[in-house]
């Protein structure tokens, strides 16, 4: 078993456990959803259980609400503690934005307000989370589709402000960036070179749709293949951070298993032409 994390991985999907025990595929590592597996028991553990004899795991959360008002939740990271311990996981992630209120889930990774405020209401938090768990915490930036009236700081500036406050890691979500980008009339590749370059840790891939009521936004449905433009833009990340260990990540509408490798080897392609190109300039 690897013990430190490197080359490329997977999202793990239910669809694809059989595949994946049985063929032996090309994956480096796997990246589980950590909330999947945080009831005691059941088929889910144990697929995983095996599945970790053969694959270095990372573990990503959803619900870890690390911008909201309401405590942190004890017995989620108390269970999630229990999880990380289980699986050993490479690294630990979840999202830079808000995900309830009031003791209500709302399922949804909800943007933050990008000022001085909330960038020291985070790192507090992020450290309570990293004290608990003994681990370097991952944020991973997110999708957003408008911005709040007292930001007072882009977010690039944000995100390297919390780092620098907390002492997280980034998750670099290059499809989120060129989402954004779009939504917001940001140049993508300024954004990754304002990012802390020690920070960026892990690199999700992914694919996105147009916005189906015509407003001419692009929404982050991970749904669909990597398109060219984030291709580019992952060649980009590649120049700036390096080899740092990148996965395909597809939530719905899940081929097989044998399309998401195909799409794993055009990252290698990517990312080896990056490379090879910062080399020689």
């Amino acid at each position: 078993m690897k013990t430190s994390l490197h080359g490329f991985g997977l999202g793990l999907r239910p669809s694809h456990y059989e595949s994946l025990l049985e063929d032996g595929a090309a994956i480096d590592w796997l990246e589980i959803i950590s909330e999947n597996y945080l009831v005691p028991g059941g088929r889910p553990l144990w697929m995983l259980d095996r599945i970790a004899e053969r694959y270095p795991l990372v573990m990503h959360g959803v619900s870890l609400n690390i911008g909201g008002s309401d405590p942190l939740d004890r017995d989620y990271l108390r269970a999630l503690s229990r999880l990380a311990k289980r699986v050993r996981p490479l690294r630990i992630s979840d999202h830079l934005c808000w995900t309830g209120h009031g003791g209500v889930q709302l399922h949804d990774l909800l943007p933050l307000p990008q000022n001085e405020q909330t960038v020291r209401h985070v790192a507090a938090r992020v450290r309570q989370v990293q004290d608990t768990l003994g681990s370097q915490l991952l944020l991973e930036n997110v999708s957003s589709y408008y911005r709040h009236a007292d930001d007072t700081l882009d977010e690039a500036a944000f995100l390297a402000a919390i780092v620098a406050e907390s002492g997280c890691g980034l998750l670099l979500d290059v499809n989120n960036v060129y989402v954004n980008a779009h939504n917001h009339g940001f140049d993508a590749v300024d954004f990754l070179q304002r990012l802390p370059l020690h920070a960026v840790q892990q690199i999700h891939l992914a694919g996105h749709s147009d916005d189906a009521l015509g407003s001419g936004l692009l929404v982050d449905t991970h749904d669909a293949p990597v398109c060219e433009g984030v291709w580019h833009l992952y060649g980009e990340a590649v120049r700036r951070f390096g080899p740092v260990p990148a996965m395909i990540e597809r939530d719905d509408d899940i081929p097989p298993l044998q399309a998401l490798l195909d799409e794993l080897a055009i990252a290698r392609r990517v990312a080896a032409l990056a490379t090879a190109t910062e080399q020689a300039a």
